[in-house]
């Protein structure tokens, strides 16, 4: 993507479901359900007429799949005009940003001029897959009109009856079964990430995430939700103001027997949505709204998932302020997706590594050390938790935000993904 654009899309508003773990106040709300309640609410704070919405591209990891296409489904829940047609991404963990920067780029081909892009994932309402022994013996009878001989063959396929069972679900590469706290431990040994260091990580990221709270900064962007039982929840579930380095050092490792990484310094399953408002900065301006910021650059690469399956943004984060004609110096702020606390500050330290720059961004000197000021103002994942598809979107809205009220100019934001992806894209100040 060019630095510069003669049309250029802006980011106009964001707003967001609070997010809560897993299993709680959300169960019974469903990835659509939770899509419908963001983008309600970010029409209704706007007082943006929702006919006036042309297209919606969405996000998500876990979909249904009675329903997969999400971003329709959100225009037909809440009557937009029938034309506003809606398409729906998956990339992972970065399936949030794929979906804003998507939408930009229609916008900035003249596709569009006003659209509605974001993320949500309902971990509670994720499905629990059949084995496919049991689905090729039940399918041609569920979906034919069997015979009784029919129902003989199918148990005659079933045995021996083992295997039967579905399994449980795990977040892990397909390709190597790595699960993603296992890849966090890799990237703890290989960067020299220490428990200590990661504690204080999270200890840093409930805390700024509490005082953004407490000081109104989350006001603009988290909503109000009923639930279906009637409960209203406005505000984010997960942020413990009370944490202490303390607490987290009793809690034990997860994922290996003498591993530093733990469920305090890991983000938790979460449920959650997050929606974004661009438009063409023509558009914005002709209906009296006033742009927060707009896209500089943005970039995604994959890595070799038996290597480092979550070290990505180290690549596209100096990619995309390349394409921004950017160095890392040069940014007000810098908003990593916090997986895990191992995860980001692996990062962190690759990108101040010399040999890092020689061997995989063939640079000669290191991109730079990140200020600790700079790096994750308002907390992140690890604090705020984690919906799979609606954390990019988040990211984007917080530092569209922040641009607009601190009169700072850019913000690099990174995210790791399954896979082996990296994204990243650089916001500026409009």
């Amino acid at each position: 993507m060019a630095a510069k654009v003669a049309r250029r899309a802006v980011v106009v508003a964001g707003a967001r479901t609070p997010f809560v773990r897993a299993f709680t106040d959300f169960t019974t709300m469903d990835s659509i359900a939770l899509a419908d309640a963001a983008v309600r609410g970010l029409l209704e704070r706007t007082g943006l007429p929702g006919t006036n919405v042309q297209s919606i591209v969405w996000g998500g990891v876990i979909l249904p799949s009675a329903a997969p296409n999400i971003a329709r489904e959100i225009a037909l829940d809440l009557k937009l005009d029938p034309g506003c047609e809606g398409h729906t991404v998956t990339r992972a963990c970065a399936s949030g940003l794929q979906a804003v920067t998507t939408a930009a780029a229609a916008i900035e081909r003249g596709e569009y001029d006003i659209m509605i892009a974001g993320g949500s994932d309902s971990t509670s309402n994720a499905e629990i897959k059949l084995p496919q022994k049991l689905v090729h013996a039940g399918a041609p009878l569920a979906l034919g009109k069997p015979k009784l001989e029919d129902y003989f063959s199918a148990a005659a396929q079933l045995a021996p009856f083992t295997g039967l069972l579905p399994s449980r679900p795990k977040i892990a590469e397909r390709t190597t079964g790595e699960v993603m706290g296992e890849s966090a431990e890799k990237m703890a040994g290989i960067h020299g990430v220490g428990r200590v260091e990661q504690d204080e990580f999270a200890l840093r990221s409930h805390l700024r995430a509490a005082a953004a709270i407490d000081s109104g900064r989350f006001d603009d962007e988290v909503l109000r939700v009923r639930t279906p039982e009637g409960v209203e929840v406005a505000r984010d579930g997960l942020v413990r103001a009370d944490t202490t380095l303390e607490k987290l050092a009793k809690l034990k490792p997860v994922f290996a027997a003498n591993g530093t990484v733990t469920a305090g310094n890991a983000s938790p399953l979460t449920d959650g949505a997050a929606a974004v408002l661009l438009m063409s900065e023509e558009k914005a301006r002709e209906l009296g709204y006033k742009p927060l910021a707009a896209f500089r650059s943005w970039s995604y690469v994959s890595v070799d998932p038996t290597d480092q399956v979550l070290i990505g943004p180290a690549i596209s984060m100096p990619r995309a302020l390349d394409k921004a004609g950017l160095t890392l110096a040069d940014v007000d702020f810098v908003d990593i997706h916090e997986a895990f606390a191992a995860q980001t500050l692996s990062v962190v330290r690759a990108l101040a590594d010399e040999k890092w720059a020689a061997t995989r961004l063939d640079r000669d000197t290191a991109v730079g050390a990140i200020d600790p000021e700079k790096l994750n103002v308002h907390g992140g994942s690890v604090s705020l938790g984690h919906p799979f598809g609606a954390t990019g979107a988040r990211m984007v809205t917080t530092m569209a935000n922040e641009l607009a009220r601190t009169g700072k100019q850019t913000a690099l934001l990174g995210i790791c993904a399954a896979g082996g992806i990296g994204a990243s894209a650089v916001l500026e100040a409009v």
